[in-house]
């Protein structure tokens, strides 16, 4: 006697399949916005650290770093506040491979300033690469410097237009000391994120002789975070909503895309005298 074994119909596996793919397509969004939020969290963990270092800091030196260090009529050697802070952020074998009294170009720190520091890297950029290929103003080639996801507060002005003189905590051969900062070290953002979607930013310093050096260590609150006016020198993620931002406190908060442009900039400052908080 043949026993005839039952199979599915072309129909059934037909719906079976389209079943799986409705799954599929209700289920994608969900992993993806669950692994941005794990990786908005990495980032903003990358800003607590830098935050608890730049209190270390001041703790020692009784000042924030400088934004870079240069001579005014040469831009040399140029060393930014993410380089000055690496002996604060468990990184000194580095930081005691370069000499702070030479040019960030000279070819024995060849080696050193293209290094990959993991948690100078907020792992939502989309288009992170290990190093950022500098230019001159010509579009002549210069060297690599490693890249970094975290800028400082320069201020509310265009950095090239007074480069001595930002508003913020961070610009040329500035000393600001948390007494300074008269509007409130709560009310006052000082580092913050700045994505590769436009070009590299780098921990390293303003390099005299590269296209856009100065803007590469340190922001301007020209426009809200993701802004699609943004510059170069803005601040900008690849979060949906806006951009972290270490406070002057060592707390990290987000500030969205949608913030109002005057207490977006008012929180740029160290001493306008604003009152403007943002829960």
């Amino acid at each position: 006697m043949n026993m005839l074994r039952k199979a599915f119909t072309l129909v059934e596996l037909l719906v079976v399949i389209a079943v799986i793919g409705v799954l599929v397509a209700l289920l994608l969004p969900a992993v993806q916005a669950a692994r941005e939020a794990s990786r908005r969290i990495e980032c903003s963990n990358n800003l607590k650290q830098i935050g608890l270092g730049l209190h270390n800091y001041h703790d020692s030196n009784h000042q924030l770093p400088a934004g870079w260090i240069a001579n005014i009529s040469t831009g040399e050697p140029g060393w930014g506040w993410a380089m000055h802070l690496l002996p604060w952020i468990e990184q000194t074998s580095l930081h005691d491979q370069m000499d702070a009294t030479i040019s960030i170009s000279a070819p024995v720190h060849e080696a050193p300033r293209q290094s990959l520091l993991p948690f100078y890297r907020c792992s939502s950029d989309a288009r992170w690469e290990p190093q950022v290929a500098l230019t001159d103003d010509s579009d002549n080639p210069l060297f690599n410097v490693g890249r970094s996801n975290y800028v400082g507060v320069y201020g509310t002005e265009e950095i090239e237009d007074a480069p001595l003189d930002g508003d913020g905590v961070f610009f040329q051969n500035s000393r600001i000391r948390f007494a300074d900062i008269l509007d409130g070290l709560s009310n006052t953002i000082v580092v913050g994120e700045r994505s590769s979607r436009l070009d590299g930013s780098t921990w390293t310093g303003a390099v005299a002789e590269a296209a856009e050096g100065m803007a590469r260590i340190v922001g301007s609150a020209d426009h809200p975070p993701n802004d699609p006016h943004a510059h170069f020198d803005d601040f900008s993620s690849y979060h949906a909503t806006g951009a972290n931002f270490v406070w002057g406190d060592g707390s990290v908060r987000l500030i969205a895309s949608t913030i109002d442009e005057d207490v977006y900039r008012a929180v740029a400052t160290r001493s306008g005298g604003e009152v403007a908080q943002i829960d």
